[in-house]
């Protein structure tokens, strides 16, 4: 099972020079993401909460020590669900919510599959094997373009189910039900060639976002996203994407799946309080502390920690005139 679902670091390194860099970036922050877990502070310095994830520490002896959810030990996975709220989704569920989705936007159901319940009250799901149809006032295009987020996606079983992140039973290609699959299926059905095949998959995945807290679960969803472009490519031109392809993808990953606390909008635990030490009466000196407003009030817009940053693909950026507008996170709610 593990040589099936677990992506080995060490693996991404030797094969694929200089994508584990781009995996591992935080734009908001400019340094890689933080391991934001006190899961792994045991191992020395270099794994302590606020710490940078970096290749060192993950690859090489230490290429085991992140690993899915479901092959941690049950210790640890009841601590992460007792103190971080991480509970991971069986793909049925994920299977369910996503076709609620497609139902509304194609204007009717069993698109994609069929759900099926099962005599012990299990649920599992019957591909459709037609190619997918679409709506008179709708294109595949629109449906890769759909923008679509998983919020607090853990290893982003809703995005892609590479694998079923509660039994861990590996999920063939043509059977997956996740968000970005379903594009992926779409393009694979009505494209024929390399190059217009890279561009819709690239418009694919700037078009699906996911942010998470924790630093390990965050790279395994954005290894996960990876791969499955990678396997779905091999499934359709039988041979694996060249390096630059693969570059590029993970740079998009690396900015539309990224580290926020979700409530604030922020890096984790970047608020801090506001202090300032006056002396008073000889040599005595007073410090007086104002906590984050934000926190303090509760109020999304007035945290002083480091609000995360996104790109807007459809918009270029004024100052570079490149493809994908810089933009805060908060500012796109309506709040």
């Amino acid at each position: 099972m593990k040589e099936q679902i677990d992506i080995l670091e060490n693996e991404i390194l030797e094969k694929y020079p200089n994508v584990l860099d781009v995996l591992l970036r935080d734009h908001t922050t400019q340094q890689n993401i933080l391991w934001a877990t006190k899961n792994y502070s045991e191992l020395g310095k270099l794994y302590k909460y606020k710490s940078e994830i970096i290749p060192e520490s993950i690859t090489g002896d230490n290429g085991n020590v992140i690993m899915p959810r479901v092959q941690k030990d049950k210790i640890l996975q009841q601590s992460r669900a007792r103190n971080m709220a991480e509970v991971f989704t069986p793909s049925w569920i994920c299977n369910a919510q996503n076709n609620l989705i497609d139902n509304s936007w194609f204007d009717k159901e069993n698109v994609f599959n069929r759900e099926i319940e099962l005599e012990n009250g299990n649920w599992i799901w019957e591909l459709n094997s037609q190619k997918i149809d679409f709506p008179k006032n709708k294109t595949w295009k629109d449906y890769v373009r759909d923008k679509r987020l998983e919020i607090a996606c853990g290893e982003a079983p809703y995005i892609t189910s590479r694998y079923d992140t509660t039994t861990g039973d590996f999920i063939p290609v043509r059977e997956r039900i996740g968000i970005l699959d379903r594009k992926l299926r779409v393009i694979n059905e009505n494209v024929n060639t390399s190059g217009e095949w890279l561009k819709a998959a690239q418009t694919a995945f700037m078009s699906t976002y996911a942010y998470e807290w924790q630093g390990d679960s965050l790279l395994l969803a954005r290894e996960a996203m990876l791969f499955t472009f990678i396997e779905n490519y091999t499934l359709k031109f039988g041979k694996e994407p060249l390096l630059k392809s693969i570059k590029y993808i993970a740079y998009i990953i690396s900015w539309n799946v990224w580290q926020m606390d979700g409530i604030k909008g922020v890096i984790p635990d970047s608020c801090q309080p506001n202090c300032t030490t006056t002396e008073i009466l000889f040599g005595i000196e007073e410090i007086k502390c104002i906590p984050c407003a934000g926190c303090d009030k509760n109020n999304i817009k007035k945290h002083n920690g480091t609000y995360c940053i996104v790109k807007d693909w459809s918009n270029k950026d004024k100052l570079t005139g490149r493809k994908g507008k810089k933009i805060r996170f908060i500012d796109l709610l309506n709040n």
